[in-house]
C-alpha cells in the first residue's frame, strides 16, 4: 500500500520543508540522471562504435536540439506552476482545464517546430562554422531528431504536470523504462545494424515516445484529482495566457542558454576538433554533476507552487531556506564523486589519453562552480512558483548574453599561443564559472526582495485581521 502511494500525487502543503522537497527532489534527480543518459549513451556508442569525428557531430548538434526546443520549456514550466498552485489550492475543475489547455497546445507548437526544425537544421550547421568532415552526420541526426519530436515533447510536457501534482515517481519510472529501450536500441541500430550516428537518433525518437504514451496512461488514470472532459481541451484565453505567461520567461531563459551555447559552439569549433571532442565528454560528465541543481529547481517549483496555491507564506520561506540546504549537500557530494573519478569517466567516452587529460582538466575548472549554481537553481525554482518567471529569465540573460558571451571570447583571444591560435579550451569553461557565480549573487538578492515583499503583505492582512 505504502509502494502504491509513491505512484500517487503528493500534497507538500503538510510536513517537514526539508523532508518534503526532499522526497520531490530524489525522484527527479534519478530522473534527470536517466534523461541524462540518453545523450551519455548515445554518446557513448557512436565514441566506441564510429568514432571521434562521430562524438563531435552528437555534440555539435546538441546547441541546435536546446535552442529549437525552448518553446516546450516554457510550456512546460507554465504548465507546472500552473498545476501546482490549482492543486495546491484543491481546484478540481481548474486544474483539468489547464491539462487540457497544456495538451492542445503542445499539439500545435510540436507542428510547427516539427518544420522549422527540419528546415532550419542545416542553415544553423553552416552558421556554427560546422567542420566538413561531421557535417553530414549532424544533419542527420538533427532531421531524425525532428521528425520524430512529438514523443520528447509530451514526454516533457507531461512529465512537467505530473510533477506539479507532486507526482515525481510515475514520471521517473516511465523514464527509466524508456531509457533502458533507448540503450537496447542504440546497441542494436549502431553496433548491429551499422547505422552510425542516424542510428542513435532514431533510438531516441522511439524510446521517447514510450515514454509520452506512459505518461498520457497515468494521467487519465488520476481521476481522484482531476476528471478530463472534451471541453478542457478547447484553448481557454485566460488559462493559455497564464500558461504562456508564467512559461515564455522560462523559454526565453533557457533560450538565452541555448543561443549562449550556440554561440561558443562556434568559437569550440574553431579551435579545433579534438576540443570539440572535449567539449562534449566534458559536457556529457557536467550535465550529471549539474543534476542535483536542475533537480532541487524543479522541486523547489512545485514545493513553492502548492504552498502558495494554500496561501502557506511562512511555510515558503522555511522551504526556501531549507531547500538550499538540500541543494548543497547533493552538489557536494556528486561533484566530489566527480572530482575522484573524472580520468575513469572520460575513458568511458574515449581511450584517446590526449583527450582525457584535457577533459580531466576542464572538469577540475568547473567545480568550482557547481555549490554556487546549486543556490540560484533552487533559489529560481521557488521564484518560478509563486509565479514570478521573469526575475530568473533576466538574471539569465544578463549572467550569459552580456557577460558570459564577451568572457568566452576575450579569454580564447589572450590566450592564444602556437598550440592553440584561436585561444585555450580553458577559456570555455572559466567564463562559464564566473558567469554561474555573478548568477548566484543576483539570485540571492532578488529572492530576498521577493520573501520580504511576501512577509510584509502576511503582516499588513493580519494587522487587518486584527
Amino acid at each position: 500500500m505504502k509502494i502504491a502511494k509513491l505512484f500517487e500525487a503528493q500534497d507538500v502543503t503538510t510536513g517537514t520543508p526539508w523532508l518534503r522537497i526532499t522526497q520531490l527532489t530524489v525522484p527527479m534527480l534519478l530522473g534527470n540522471i536517466a534523461q541524462q543518459l540518453y545523450n551519455t549513451v548515445d554518446t557513448i556508442v557512436v565514441g566506441r562504435y564510429v568514432g571521434d569525428n562521430a562524438l563531435a557531430a552528437v555534440g555539435g548538434a546538441s546547441p541546435i536540439l536546446n535552442l529549437l526546443l525552448v518553446l516546450f520549456i516554457g510550456i512546460s514550466t507554465g504548465a507546472g506552476i500552473l498545476v501546482s498552485q490549482r492543486f495546491g489550492a484543491h481546484d478540481r475543475e481548474g486544474l483539468a482545464r489547464v491539462i487540457g489547455n497544456c495538451i492542445t497546445v503542445t499539439a500545435i507548437a510540436t507542428v510547427i517546430s516539427m518544420a522549422i526544425g527540419v528546415l532550419a537544421a542545416r542553415p544553423l550547421l553552416r552558421l556554427m562554422h560546422t567542420p566538413p568532415a561531421v557535417y553530414e552526420w549532424c544533419a542527420d541526426y538533427l532531421t531524425i531528431f525532428f521528425l520524430g519530436i512529438a514523443g520528447f515533447v509530451y514526454y516533457n510536457i507531461l512529465s512537467g504536470i505530473l510533477r506539479g501534482l507532486g507526482d515525481n515517481v510515475s514520471a521517473l519510472l516511465f523514464l527509466l523504462v524508456s531509457t533502458a529501450i533507448n540503450i537496447v536500441l542504440d546497441l542494436w541500430f549502431v553496433a548491429g545494424f551499422g547505422m552510425g550516428v542516424a542510428g542513435v537518433a532514431l533510438a531516441t525518437v522511439i524510446a521517447q515516445g514510450i515514454s509520452a504514451v506512459l505518461c498520457t496512461w497515468k494521467l487519465f488514470r488520476m481521476r481522484k484529482h482531476f476528471h478530463l472532459k472534451k471541453s478542457d481541451l478547447r484553448l481557454d484565453a485566460s488559462c493559455v495566457r497564464g500558461i504562456i505567461g508564467l512559461g515564455l520567461p522560462s523559454g526565453v531563459s533557457q533560450g538565452v542558454f541555448s543561443i549562449s551555447a550556440l554561440l561558443v559552439q562556434s568559437l569550440t569549433n574553431s579551435l579545433g576538433e579534438i576540443v570539440m571532442a572535449c567539449n562534449v565528454v566534458v559536457m556529457r560528465i557536467d550535465g550529471f554533476a549539474m543534476m542535483p541543481a536542475f533537480s532541487i529547481g524543479v522541486a523547489m517549483t512545485t514545493y513553492a507552487g502548492q504552498n502558495y496555491g494554500a496561501g502557506q507564506t511562512r511555510r515558503l520561506r522555511d522551504g526556501a531556506r531549507q531547500g538550499i540546504l538540500v541543494a548543497l549537500v547533493m552538489s557536494a557530494v556528486l561533484t566530489g564523486g566527480i572530482l575522484l573519478f573524472g580520468e575513469q569517466l572520460a575513458w568511458i567516452f574515449t581511450d584517446t589519453q590526449a583527450l582525457i587529460g584535457m577533459s580531466v582538466q576542464m572538469l577540475r575548472i568547473l567545480a568550482v562552480g557547481y555549490l554556487v549554481f546549486g543556490v540560484s537553481q533552487a533559489l529560481s525554482g521557488f521564484m518560478r512558483g509563486i509565479g514570478d518567471t521573469r526575475t530568473p529569465m533576466w538574471i539569465a540573460i544578463i549572467t550569459q548574453v552580456v557577460l558570459r558571451l564577451p568572457l568566452a571570447y576575450l579569454f580564447a583571444w589572450l590566450s592564444r599561443d602556437a598550440e592553440y591560435p584561436n585561444g585555450r579550451p580553458e577559456s570555455l569553461f572559466a567564463s562559464l564559472v564566473i558567469s554561474w557565480t555573478i548568477a548566484a549573487v543576483l539570485t540571492v538578492a532578488a529572492y530576498r526582495r521577493k520573501v520580504r515583499k511576501l512577509m510584509k503583505g502576511v503582516a499588513q492582512v493580519q494587522g487587518a485581521q486584527a
